[in-house]
């Protein structure tokens, strides 16, 4: 058997870490700390190196945001996946997460069922990022400024395919959506999206979509508005 899928739930709220605690115990997924805060979240990832955090944005002492940065500073191998947990505001907080490198966002009135699917899979490499609200959160804060370009290493080394591949990417569409329009298959797509990760050394689907706007490869549109 493979060993169980290990959490971190970092969130202020007591109620909150509890109830996630319950849900993912009961599905097999092992919860090895709670914090309180973004002090208490770096301290426990380093002591437990979890595969998956839930990181509440808002916090004392340390906000999510800055936790999620100091977790991901460190070595790749040893980095977990971090999700962000937030209302249904989206704010800025969460687009800068993302381009810190988080793999993407939870409602916090999220059901069980959905808590436990999404857990499973940011931790087997994809990113939670709903087509729908990932063009909303992403069109409303991507950055216009050319500086930002330079976070990130140019397009030039990707096929004009991985560049189409991309583009929609960004706009916010599914494998399937991708493997409909562009008419290939499932597997196809798949591979693309793993070479333009590789090419471009970005961690996930999640750094990809930012990285779409950020070099200006997107940028928002009207439904932004």
């Amino acid at each position: 058997m493979s060993e169980p899928l290990r959490v971190v739930v970092a969130d202020d709220q007591a109620l909150v870490r509890t109830g996630f605690r319950m849900i993912l115990t009961a599905a097999g997924i092992e919860v090895v700390a709670e914090a309180v805060d973004g002090v208490e979240a770096v301290e426990a990832v380093r002591r437990t190196l979890p595969d998956v955090v839930l990181m509440d944005v808002r916090m004392p002492r340390m906000d999510g945001l800055e936790a999620t940065r100091r977790i991901l500073a460190g070595p790749a191998a040893t980095a977990p996946r971090v999700i962000i947990l937030t209302t249904f505001d989206l704010d800025q907080y969460v687009y800068a997460a993302l381009s810190a490198g988080a793999s993407g966002f939870l409602l916090k009135d999220v059901s069980p069922e959905q808590l436990v699917a999404a857990v499973r899979l940011v931790r087997d490499g994809d990113a939670l990022l709903a087509p729908s609200i990932t063009r909303r959160l992403i069109e409303r804060y991507a950055s216009r400024d050319g500086h930002t370009a330079s976070l990130h290493r140019d397009l030039s080394g990707l096929t004009p395919r991985e560049v189409e591949v991309l583009r929609l990417l960004a706009r916010g569409l599914s494998n399937a959506e991708l493997a409909a329009q562009l008419q290939l298959s499932d597997a196809t797509v798949k591979t693309h999206i793993a070479r333009i990760l590789s090419k471009l050394q970005l961690r996930d689907r999640a750094q990809a979509i930012v990285a779409a706007y950020e070099t200006g490869l997107v940028t928002p549109g009207p439904a932004a508005r």
